[in-house]
């Protein structure tokens, strides 16, 4: 196991950070795929390594500020703060508030940090707790000179899709050796109108749920012994990634390294049940981005910023995932995707939503009950744009999203290794007994992620 060390991590100054232009003052509703997120916030971080100069940290921090404030000119959305509408409806008021922006120290070097255990050295520490606005800043210097630059979001206004452009174009800002060529974001809320009259499939009352109908959340249980939801983080090496397809695909039917990864996962997952258990469901949910579904021949989506996400999941008995092979899974994994990976299924769940307004929907899979059997979710992060955040002092060590979502399912993002080499980094937010029989059965495919496999 990747080892670490305790550490203290403390604040060196606090302020906030506006655009660097004055803005004028209006309201942004959200669209319709917004309004299906709970108020949730989304972490990410970046480890940079050691400079030779003690000096240069503080010019680091004054480059971040300075970029950030330039690209909340046209990201202006995260400048602003969530505000509750005469229906209470969650809007965003563009007020450039600003972005509450953290220096901290910590006395710990980059090599000791324990990136396989999030829950020990990142969650709490290098990673802020936003407590006012959209976003939040943290830029700790470590001991060794080095530095980790990280970010709460509230998921209801933007999804890893538009954090990513804004953290490319803040580096970019930062960065004079980078070309200016950002992608400006677009706020265009019509671009996902809903239709008149609405047009609503049956099976997206299968995938989502109005809050009203939703059973009070089970008490929580005081037993020590009761299994838990943790963090890890693993790398997966691209050839196991190249068997899992191989093993995945058969009939001449090729199936992607996602389908093919989640399938294992959903195989394994269900492995870690025992006794009755087995006659229980086992889901799986993969997140779809909507934004190329929706494009019809134009580029307006592929700048667009806010949510464009559905949540399309299926269930299998425990039992018939243990027994069947893994392209059987595999199959069922491509069967359940094909439904939403279409124009029509975006275009009627932002009619399902019109229909409910304005009382808010939920994915399914997100409050599955722990009674109901074991359910996650599976985001790609294969777009995270690890390499490109690099503000003037090269790119990232490493960089992952940290999710610990608050839901009672698991949540998983599959990322590419910054080694480059195909491997995937996957940060996996999972029962604790999952965990160990995933580490147990397939240690041959998770390993612990450790500073040793990044330099």
């Amino acid at each position: 196991m990747a080892g670490g060390r305790e550490f203290k991590v403390s604040t060196r100054k606090q302020e906030v950070v506006a655009a660097a232009l004055p803005l004028q003052e209006h309201w942004l509703p959200l669209s319709n795929l917004d309004l299906l997120l709970p108020p949730i916030d989304v972490g990410v971080f970046f480890c940079y390594k050691n400079h030779n100069s003690p000096s240069v940290t503080a010019a680091r921090v004054g480059v971040l500020k300075k970029a950030l404030a330039q690209a909340l000119v046209t990201y202006y959305a995260f400048s602003g703060e969530v505000v509750a509408n005469s229906v209470g409806e969650p809007e965003i008021l563009c007020n450039n508030r600003g972005v509450d922006f953290t220096e901290a120290f910590a006395d710990v070097e980059l090599k000791e940090l324990n990136l396989h255990n999030p829950d020990e050295s990142i969650e709490g520490k290098l990673v802020p707790n936003k407590k006012h606005g959209v976003l939040a800043v943290q830029a700790t210097e470590l001991k060794c000179g080095g530095m980790v630059v990280a970010c709460t979001f509230d998921h209801r206004i933007a999804d890893a899709y538009s954090t990513n452009m804004l953290l490319v174009s803040w580096a970019k800002m930062a960065n004079s050796k980078s070309p200016l060529t950002n992608k400006v974001p677009s706020f265009r809320r019509s671009l996902l109108n809903p239709r008149r009259p609405g047009q609503i499939h049956p099976s997206l009352n299968d995938m989502y749920v109005p809050v009203t109908s939703l059973p009070p959340p089970p008490k929580m249980e005081t037993n020590g012994h009761e299994d838990h939801l943790i963090s890890r983080i693993y790398y997966v090496a691209a050839e196991q990634l190249i068997k899992l397809q191989a093993l995945a695909s058969s009939n001449g039917c090729k199936r992607s390294k996602l389908e093919s990864f989640c399938a294992f996962l959903w195989k394994m997952v269900a492995g870690s049940e025992t006794g009755n258990d087995v006659k229980k469901l086992c889901k799986m949910g993969i997140v779809v981005d909507g934004r190329s579904r929706l494009a019809d021949g134009n580029d307006l989506m592929s700048s667009y910023f806010g949510n464009v996400l559905s949540i399309p999941f299926g269930g299998k008995k425990i039992q018939e995932l243990n027994e069947k092979s893994l392209n059987w899974v595999a199959d069922e994994v491509h069967e359940f995707l094909e439904c939403a990976v279409t124009k029509e299924h975006f275009l009627g769940l932002i009619d399902w939503v019109e229909a409910h307004r304005p009382v808010p929907g939920l994915a399914k899979i997100y409050c599955n009950g722990s009674k109901e059997g074991p359910a996650f979710v599976v985001s790609s992060g294969q777009r995270f744009p690890v390499s490109k955040v690099d503000f003037g002092w090269g790119a990232p060590v490493f960089g992952s999203y940290h999710f610990p979502w608050g839901g009672s399912s698991g949540y998983v993002m599959p990322m590419p290794s910054p080694v480059g080499n195909g491997d995937w980094v996957v940060y996996m937010h999972m029962l604790k007994g999952q965990l160990d029989v995933i580490e147990k059965k397939a240690d041959h495919v998770f390993k612990p992620l450790t500073i040793g496999y990044l330099m």
